[in-house]
């Protein structure tokens, strides 16, 4: 008998973002029902349980702070929230709220899925809750910080930027001028041998954190692009 795909409620007033999440979401065969105001979600949640809930934090009619204690007043549903106020994240995870996870603004779509993935697995198997949930690459903008299969790796400012460019779109490659020119605040005083040696910097890092995958390769004259584990 086939299994129905886990339905998510994904409650975003971004009309693009939420768009851009749900077809993710749904190339990752899971469902979605998709609200763009906290109260229209609330009336729905009273009445429907989904596998899980992506919350946004700021939302018109009702915010995403107070769907979620009403939630957990009678429902166990996992919870992920999306914010882009990094100071709520610790009400966000704190007992009074009950959130189960948390993605900060701006995010990766894909890193968003993972996040879905690992917290059903989770709420699926409640043995495995004390594992941290986290997709094999995060890469966080608000605090610069970076894990790779959940080991941390501590990057300089210039290493984190250039890790960050090549992540934002896996697959591309990007030659040395194009890194000089948006890395580096004055390219002029720098030079091709300067993003060989952070290049070759990085990638000892990473390698420090899993030795199994490579996840920035060079392309012989091109340049050079990241690659998903």
């Amino acid at each position: 008998m086939q299994q129905t795909s886990p339905l998510i409620c994904l409650v975003e007033d971004e009309l693009d973002l939420a768009k851009l999440m749900a077809e993710y979401l749904n190339a990752s065969n899971f469902q979605t029902i998709v609200f763009n105001r906290g109260d229209e979600a609330h009336r729905w949640l009273q009445q429907n349980e989904p596998a899980l809930i992506l919350l946004d934090l700021m939302l018109p009619g009702m915010d995403g702070l107070e769907i979620c204690k009403h939630q957990r007043q009678h429902s166990a549903v996992p919870i992920i929230m999306m914010t882009a106020k990094v100071e709520e994240i610790d009400r966000l995870l704190g007992l009074e709220l009950g959130a189960d996870d948390y993605v900060c603004k701006p995010f990766s779509a894909r890193e968003v899925v993972a996040r879905v993935k690992a917290v059903l697995r989770r709420s699926i198997n409640p043995a495995q809750e004390s594992i941290p949930a986290a997709a094999p690459v995060v890469v966080d903008e608000q605090s610069m910080s970076l894990r790779v299969f959940n080991q941390v790796v501590e990057l300089t400012n210039v290493e984190f930027q250039l890790f960050s460019l090549l992540y934002s779109q896996p697959g591309r490659i990007f030659s040395r001028q194009y890194i000089l020119d948006n890395i580096y605040q004055d390219y002029r005083v720098v030079g091709d041998r300067t993003v060989d040696g952070h290049i070759k910097k990085l990638r000892k890092k990473l390698n420090d954190a899993n030795d199994q995958v490579e996840l920035i390769r060079s392309v012989y004259g091109a340049g050079y692009k990241y690659e998903s584990p």
